[in-house]
């Protein structure tokens, strides 16, 4: 798949549905396995004999060994080469330039594989953690798949520096980047590939940030991450440079954490097919999106009315009561609309960014209305009430005001779009129908069953 990533000349990419891997696959590898190298002449080769001797056991489909080498200096690309010549499951590719995200793009994107997986060399974790870590993806059931030291049933044995290091690591990233995923360095992942064939594109890091960047990417495009519990050991002799790939990874966490701000991030080229989440049902008596938004717009509206009071009263210290409810009111509104724009109506991207802020300051004004007549009224009442009257009086308007900013901001500003180039809404009952159009034509006499399955009143959900 392509994707134009000029700006300003972005196309909207679909996302595959997810679907199981017909069970006689054979005409290509169903894994290929890369592992990144850079001046690995000493475990390179029992590394990849050892994992070759593991999936021969174990592994029930065909596999491929892909050797990743990153410009190595010593003699690794002679290892890799004999490696590769001794064996029809392990290939061997070149790359003159250092960076294990680079790496993994390239042959990612080169491999006919329809699973995508990498390991680190020093094979910290055990293998047998392999098969359920690329089972979700053959199943159809996930779309990405990771390793996860950091599970409650992970049994893992590091030093403290590289424990605390982890931790803090993840800690900023559910911190900043709101990540869910527990652990986003473990040398442990898989990927669909028709999955990364779209995502890959938009990862712009090439060194170790490389996961994390397109584990966000995944995660806010709304694809399935399965994490599995690793048994995990340290190696003592591991050639990472701890202080440079912490910085690296701060430095990443930065301009994604921007992009996400200021809605920069390529997720409006990442479009989920209608029908592969059950969301995407609509049932009778159950308006859709109506209670997530209003979940989503109860929650902004909370955070956004504490942040208009402490306004207020900071402005109140060098002002009058008007020009700070103004004041308060303005910056509040700015960021309220852009909180629900994102998350009430999950709208993304910079497409139309300055149309909604200019329609909800006219909700602003709406609003400013209603709170400077309240407050103009309490004055014509008292003349002269205290800060504590004033504040209640302006929770009150704001309470008033609120219901009539929620209705605006979904009738008007943020409305259901239904032009032509959406994708149309279906019924449930026509879901399995319209599913088995996309699917394999091995798929479709599962589907045809599951349609009719669906008329029955015991079978919904």
């Amino acid at each position: 798949m392509q994707t134009d990533s000029s700006p300003g000349g972005a196309v909207s990419v679909p996302l595959p549905a997810r679907a199981h891997l017909p069970a006689g696959w054979r005409d290509v590898p169903v894994l290929d396995i890369v592992i990144p190298v850079y001046n690995e002449e000493k475990d390179l080769q029992p590394c990849v004999r050892r994992l070759h001797d593991h999936l021969v056991r174990t592994f029930p489909y065909p596999f491929r060994i892909t050797i990743a080498d990153n410009a190595s200096t010593d003699r690794t690309p002679e290892v890799a080469a004999q490696l590769a010549a001794s064996s029809e499951e392990v290939r061997y590719t070149r790359l003159e330039q250092k960076g294990r995200g680079r790496a993994l793009r390239a042959v990612w994107s080169a491999s006919d594989a329809p699973v995508l997986a990498y390991m680190d060399v020093d094979l910290s974790t055990d293998l047998n953690a392999l098969l359920p870590l690329v089972a979700p993806l053959i199943s159809g059931h996930s779309d990405l798949a990771i390793g996860s030291r950091l599970a409650r049933s992970s049994r893992v044995v590091r030093g403290p520096k590289r424990e605390f290091i982890s931790r803090s690591y993840n800690l900023i990233l559910r911190s900043s980047l709101h990540a869910r995923f527990s652990d986003a360095q473990c040398g442990f992942k898989a990927i669909r590939g028709d999955v990364a064939g779209v995502l890959l594109p938009l990862v712009e890091d090439t060194g170790w940030f490389f996961d994390t960047e397109m584990l966000v990417l995944a995660e806010r495009a709304g694809l399935r991450i399965h994490e599995v519990p690793v048994d995990w050991v340290d190696d003592p002799n591991s050639t990472v440079h701890l202080v440079k790939t912490a910085t690296d990874d701060l430095k990443g966490v930065w301009r994604v954490g921007r992009a996400l701000t200021v809605g920069a991030l390529p997720l409006d080229r990442l479009a989920r097919p209608f029908g592969d989440d059950p969301r995407d049902r609509q049932l009778a008596g159950v308006p859709g999106g109506l209670a997530r938004q209003l979940v989503g717009f109860c929650v902004v509206g909370a955070l956004s009315t504490l942040f208009y009071l402490l306004l207020y009263s900071g402005f109140r210290t060098f002002s009058g009561s008007q020009v700070a409810n103004a004041l308060a009111l303005l910056v509040s509104a700015v960021a309220n609309t852009a909180a629900n724009r994102r998350l009430t109506f999950g709208v993304r991207g910079r497409d139309r960014a300055m149309r909604h802020q200019a329609q909800g300051l006219v909700v602003f004004a709406i609003g400013l209305a209603l709170t400077s007549g309240s407050l103009a009224a309490l004055d014509a009442a008292s003349g002269n009430a205290s800060h504590g009257t004033e504040l209640a009086v302006l929770i009150a308007a704001n309470l008033a005001a609120t219901v009539l900013r929620f209705l605006l901001l979904r009738a008007w500003v943020f409305p259901e779009r239904r032009d032509a180039a959406a994708t149309p809404v279906i019924r449930y009952e026509q879901l399995p129908t319209q599913l088995s159009e996309q699917l394999p034509e091995q798929e479709q006499q599962f589907r045809v069953t599951a349609a009719a399955d669906t008329h029955d009143p015991r079978n919904a959900r």
